[in-house]
């Protein structure tokens, strides 16, 4: 066969990272394998600045389906695998679909109940209630509409988007009084959130049964026929858990201590799920929470979950991304019994929301022994805004040690010694400004920093 015809082009529908691309050119250079990366973008997005190492660019309007034909046709003979690593982007992936009819791919039904957590938990409820929390969908913020949902769903419950990712606006509420409220930001803001996060669906409000537990995720390679390959399960501390007002996950580590028989329920109750939801080769990214001795779902997310493909590697040397790719191949992917030591990601947010006029221990960090790589997102003079109001971490963190105790010694370390200063009121900077917030900077702040492989542990 023509070399130019080899099937060995991997689509990447809109989002796809450098890491992404050095996990597969790694594969590829052990196992003596080929592989072209193709970027498919959406022309109607604004087009990053950076450049992707990719092999192939694809641009095309996917609001208009024989667009997306008419851009795929030239490669249709040479595509091997097709793969969307964003929630923000499955809907766009399901509208590839239909165009790529000769690669294993989820169906867009299947896709539409995975990104949409009303119809996911109807799905749910459907193949095993006793895992699955009341909910109702709530149409509009009235006294009536409250009542309904009151009645159905009973206090305390969640009230969140049905179609947003990182625990954007998720809201819990204990009286009617906090219902109203959550109801009116939500009802205010939706439109501006989805469309700021690139959604295609049509913005949702759903009402939930508040579960409290330890909450647990988990990253499942499902392939055509159904079987299910897990990845160790993720520990996840929550805001909540830390004494915070918000549902952002503030702390992951991997692998977890729970007991063998323990971490079979849980990839059980996972793989139910993955089966209600009809998924097939995909990654599945389950969170689960832990109520007493028993497991219940909390939602299911057609792709990796977020920064899933360091966590794994550093902890286990899994190829995240690569398995993702190998599921659909098919091949059978790479899962090594035992992991070589304990990764932590952490996403760090300011206490109260406001104009961050100081930041303190932030470059001490990279001083740990357990650090590997940091990025900054918010710097002096940014506004500090909880994942509840829409608003994004001040800088995420990943951590490996191959000792658990001083991998949990230096989160520690790092939590008594961060310290983020923000002046809140009117304006979100009392007296503040912007420009005279800047001047007490007196530090450069460094985008992202990762310790130098001869340094690592």
């Amino acid at each position: 066969m023509d070399k130019k015809k080899k099937k060995n082009i991997v689509v990447f529908v809109v989002t796809v990272h450098d890491r992404y691309v050095e996990d597969i050119r790694r594969y590829a250079q052990e196992y003596g394998r080929e592989y072209r990366i193709m970027w498919l973008w959406d022309s109607k997005l604004k087009k990053p600045d950076a450049e992707k190492n990719y092999d192939i660019f694809v641009e095309c309007d996917f609001s208009k389906s024989w667009k997306i034909a008419e851009a795929l046709l030239p490669y249709q003979s040479e595509l091997l695998a097709i793969t969307c690593r964003t929630e923000q982007n499955i809907a766009r992936f399901a509208q590839v679909i239909p165009h790529v009819p000769y690669l294993r791919t989820p169906t867009t039904e299947s896709l539409r109940w995975a990104t949409d957590k009303y119809e996911m938990r109807k799905r749910l409820k459907l193949f095993d209630a006793k895992n699955t929390p009341k909910f109702t969908w709530v149409k509009h913020n009235t006294k009536q509409e409250r009542a309904r949902v009151i009645e159905k769903v009973q206090f305390p419950m969640i009230v969140k988007p049905a179609s947003l990712a990182g625990s954007l606006f998720v809201t819990i509420c204990y009286h009617e009084d906090e219902l109203e409220k959550a109801f009116r930001v939500l009802f205010s803001k939706l439109k501006k959130a989805y469309t700021t996060n690139s959604r295609k669906e049509v913005p949702k409000v759903i009402a939930e049964e508040y579960m409290e537990g330890d909450l647990y995720s988990i990253d499942s390679y499902v392939n055509a026929r159904g079987d299910v390959y897990h990845c160790p399960l993720v520990r996840q501390k929550t805001a909540r858990d830390i004494g915070h007002d918000d549902f952002y996950n503030y702390l992951q580590i991997t692998p977890t201590a729970l007991k063998s028989s323990t971490i079979e329920r849980a990839q059980k109750v996972a793989e139910t799920a993955i089966h209600a939801l009809g998924l097939r080769s995909v990654t599945a990214h389950v969170e689960l929470m832990k109520v007493d001795d028993e497991w219940k779902v909390v939602e299911v997310g057609p792709r990796c979950g977020g920064a899933r493909d360091v966590l794994h590697k550093l902890s286990c040397d899994i190829n995240h991304t690569m398995n993702d790719i190998a599921i659909r191949i098919p091949r059978k992917p790479l899962v090594p019994k035992k992991c070589k030591g304990y990764a932590a990601y952490m996403k760090y947010f300011a206490d109260k929301e406001g104009l961050i006029v100081e930041t303190k221990g932030i470059k001490k960090i990279e001083s740990l022994e357990s650090f590997h790589n940091i990025n900054i997102n918010k710097k002096v003079g940014d506004r500090a805004i909880f994942a509840r109001n829409g608003g994004r971490s001040i800088f995420n963190l990943f951590l490996y040690n191959a000792d658990r105790s001083k991998l949990l010694a230096d989160i520690r370390r790092i939590e008594q010694t961060v310290e983020v200063k923000v002046q809140y009121g009117r304006n979100g900077g009392s007296k503040f400004t912007k420009k005279k917030v800047a001047k007490k900077s007196v530090k450069k702040t460094v985008k992202k920093v990762t310790k130098p492989a001869a340094q690592k542990k």
